[in-house]
């Protein structure tokens, strides 16, 4: 079990702590293994094992559990058994029927300290805000960023190889425990869509056309980081012969956004200082997913960079943006906090227009924020005017930006 230190470093604060911990993200993306790194740290500082109880949702073992007064009698059991606080964690909480009311109960009694897992957005939404307002802090885990796929991987292979497997294959973890062989990775990978979409979009939303659904989702997969719209979407099927309504398109997108496959990304415009109301951009959670669907396409190499980009800047806490002025555009607008990043991706700047291009929306911001154009050309990094150009690779393992 290779450790994801960064989010059991998270975590590790608020233990004891009179809030519950809830760990958000795709199914597979390895919420399962922090649930057991947490219990590791338990143990290792000296909680009896005997106190911590873990319920893996997924199992077949636990299926009885779905009924919430057999999980409150089972929690009830091991606090009259011991006679001390517990330490209660639940894997893929989300299967238990009225699961808001069994931890709103558990965490009213004030016995255990409650770590919950779940695979939809939907886990943080009206029932469980109402209830617990204020009572929670929310973890989401991503897939393998590159720094953590390099870990996973054999050290001895060199940085552009690494990085040329993880620009094809993505960061799900699970994908390490196969030999690194395109067919069985990309059957692997096809079978973790199927089960998300199965478990977290169709039967979550009973969903009865799921042709439908498939065909919007590689619509998506194959516009990452184009500029589009749910009714542009509806426009195509209509091309397609297929009727299509633009709400349904968009409660669609909002379903695969639940369950975390896409991500929507709003544009901002530099200018007028505002979210733009219409036509964001999506990348996908993880980029193997859609070579999974779609093969990989060499001709797409510039979205794939983007899209790795965007979810090492949501790995590193910040929030993102598209930046828009006027008619330029910014790839990525990144804030925490009072930090502000401007960043340009392009894969090779193969001669003086495209660097011009990609150079202009820089030159157009008058404030000081950093500004990144990141490539994968081999040429010395450099900084020019205030721009600092860095190769995607060493930009992705560096500690800072």
């Amino acid at each position: 079990m290779y450790k994801r230190q960064k989010y059991i470093d998270r975590i590790v604060p608020f233990i004891n702590k009179p809030v519950i911990k809830v760990i958000t993200g795709m199914r597979r993306t390895g919420k399962s293994t922090i649930m057991q790194m947490i219990i590791n740290h338990l143990v290792e500082s000296g909680v009896k094992k005997e106190l911590i109880i873990f319920i893996n949702m997924e199992s077949l073992n636990n299926s009885h559990l779905t009924d919430i007064s057999k999980l409150y009698k089972l929690v009830n059991r091991y606090k009259k058994k011991t006679g001390e606080k517990l330490y209660l964690l639940i894997d893929e909480v989300q299967e238990i029927q009225d699961w808001e009311k069994a931890i709103n109960s558990f965490f009213a009694d004030g016995d255990a300290d409650i770590f919950i897992t779940g695979s939809n957005s939907k886990l943080l939404s009206s029932e469980l805000a109402t209830l617990l307002t204020g009572r929670y802090v929310e973890f989401y885990v991503y897939p393998l960023v590159f720094s953590e796929f390099s870990q996973f991987r054999n050290k001895e292979i060199k940085s552009a190889d690494l990085f040329n497997e993880f620009l094809k294959f993505g960061g799900m973890p699970g994908i390490h425990h196969l030999d690194f062989k395109e067919p069985e990775i990309y059957q692997y990978l096809s079978a973790v869509i199927d089960s998300v979409l199965l478990k977290d979009v169709v039967k979550r939303n009973n969903i009865r056309n799921v042709a439908l659904l498939e065909k919007i989702m590689q619509f998506i997969f194959d516009n990452i980081g184009n500029i589009f719209s749910g009714r542009k979407i509806a426009d195509y099927f209509k091309n397609e012969r297929r009727t299509l309504g633009h709400e349904t398109v968009y409660n669609y997108l909002k379903y695969l956004e639940s369950a975390f496959i896409i991500n929507r990304v709003p544009r901002f415009d530099l200018k007028g200082k505002k979210i733009l109301e219409t036509n964001e951009k999506y990348y996908l959670t993880d980029i193997g997913l859609g070579h999974a669907l779609l093969g990989y396409r060499e001709k797409d190499i510039n979205a794939y960079l983007e899209n790795i980009i965007f979810i090492e800047l949501l790995y590193r806490g910040y929030n993102v943006k598209i930046g828009k002025f006027y008619d330029y555009e910014v790839d990525f607008i990144a804030e925490k906090q009072s930090e502000r990043l401007y960043i340009q991706v392009c894969y090779i700047l193969s001669d003086e227009k495209v660097r011009n291009r990609e150079m202009r929306p820089f030159h157009k911001i008058s404030d000081n924020h950093p500004k990144y154009l990141l490539t994968m050309d081999s040429i010395p990094e450099s900084s020019e005017d205030g721009i600092l150009r860095r190769y995607i690779p060493n930009w992705l393992i560096s500690k800072s930006n």
